[in-house]
């Protein structure tokens, strides 16, 4: 996802000539699968002729020797990969916990199974389920976490590469990651264009906020078409910003964290493997994922998270809420005070915000109200 200084270039690019947009985010996937499939084959070589034994960055694979190597000062640039479970805590669910995720309280929305509420052509079909959803979970209505605050606090601290994000909820831009900070994997809600390959335009978050908060099903001013927030939707291309992007980032990456996600869905899942050999990874959530085939891992090669076997090197779960495992990781590195002053002084920074826009349309409707009573009854004419 580009960032949003970005999109209406890209945009007018796509009106001029839709047909190469779309080759340029098929050539990156393709691209993509092409060079994991290449990964593979380096690790089998490897394995079998035993060479590139990997360096061994931790002292121990637990927070405390993720803390240390931290500040060690060789730690510089450092890539997180989050996923729904960093904004529980706000009140947003996250999609697969039984009982309480998203996808296990769809039913009154009567779809034929519940991930068709992210499926594009069930969308254009029925656009109603999804518009209500959208009611629930609208960015503006929830505070950034801790863990999106501790991200911040890596970025201040000029450590953090960058953010790969799943999630739609922009609580990472309002906890102050944007732009070059930020990549939306799975899109946003901060943009919204028109369905319709001839038409294309952009609305912005106040526009798409008004129709959804209005029962309105948002149709483009321009041809009637849907017009649909900016978030990648089953059967879409992801962003290619993702692709350009992670090719130079995850080589360079000396410390993967990954709090909150399942690492289900690709290929953002795949991104774990892209880091180098030597490079430390720390997952933060409440079970542990993303690990290895069984079988690929005695081989000694796979690229998925190893934190058990004989063979296990860098990677480190910490099973907790995002939220407990970074005010846990932040105490070792002696940031504990640093974080819950920041998440304190911005809570209530919103809060103020939130306040005086409620008060500033409480007045309006007074106002509105006022003038309306004002208005002198015109006399009857006499007969």
């Amino acid at each position: 996802m580009s960032d949003a200084s970005e999109l209406p270039k890209k945009e007018e690019e796509e009106e001029v000539t839709p047909e190469p947009e779309e080759q340029s985010d098929d050539s990156s996937e393709d691209e993509a699968a092409g060079e994991t499939e290449m990964d593979f084959l380096r690790n089998l070589l490897s394995s079998t002729l035993g060479l590139g034994a990997p360096e061994k960055v931790l002292d121990e694979l637990t927070l405390e020797g993720v803390a240390r190597y931290m500040k060690s000062g060789k730690c510089k640039n450092i890539i997180c990969m989050v996923g729904a479970g960093i904004s529980t805590s706000a009140g947003i669910p996250d999609f697969r916990s039984p009982g309480t995720g998203l996808y296990a309280n769809l039913q009154k929305y009567n779809l034929p199974y519940p991930e068709a509420i992210f499926q594009i052509d069930y969308f254009k079909k029925h656009p109603e389920p999804f518009f209500a959803l959208a009611r629930e979970l609208y960015p503006g209505q929830f505070k950034p976490t801790i863990c999106h605050y501790f991200m911040k606090l890596l970025k201040d601290k000029g450590l953090l590469s960058r953010c790969y994000s799943q999630n739609i909820d922009t609580l990472e831009r309002v906890a102050g990651l944007e732009g070059e900070d930020l990549i939306e994997a799975h899109g946003t809600f901060y943009t919204s264009h028109c369905v319709s390959f001839c038409c294309r335009k952009e609305y912005n978050l106040d526009w798409m906020k008004d129709k959804i908060f209005s029962d309105d099903i948002p149709h483009c001013d321009k041809c009637n078409s849907l017009v649909k927030p900016d978030i990648v939707f089953f059967g879409e291309n992801l962003p290619v910003r993702f692709f350009t992007s992670m090719k130079m980032d995850f080589p360079r990456c000396d410390l993967l964290i990954v709090m909150g996600t399942s690492l289900q869905v690709q290929p953002f899942a795949g991104l774990v493997s892209r880091v180098s050999k030597s490079c430390p990874r720390l997952l933060i959530n409440m079970e542990k994922a993303g690990q290895a085939d069984p079988v690929l891992g005695l081989l000694g090669f796979g690229g998925g998270m190893d934190f058990e076997s004989d063979k296990a090197y860098r990677d480190v779960a910490h099973i907790s809420t995002c939220d407990d495992g970074c005010l846990a990781l932040a105490d070792l590195l002696g940031w504990k005070a640093e974080l819950e002053d920041l998440v304190k002084r911005e809570h209530a920074r919103i809060d103020s915000q939130d306040k005086k826009a409620k008060s500033s349309a409480d007045s309006k409707g007074a106002a509105a109200k006022g003038s309306s009573a004002s208005v002198a009854p015109e006399p009857q004419k006499e007969e």
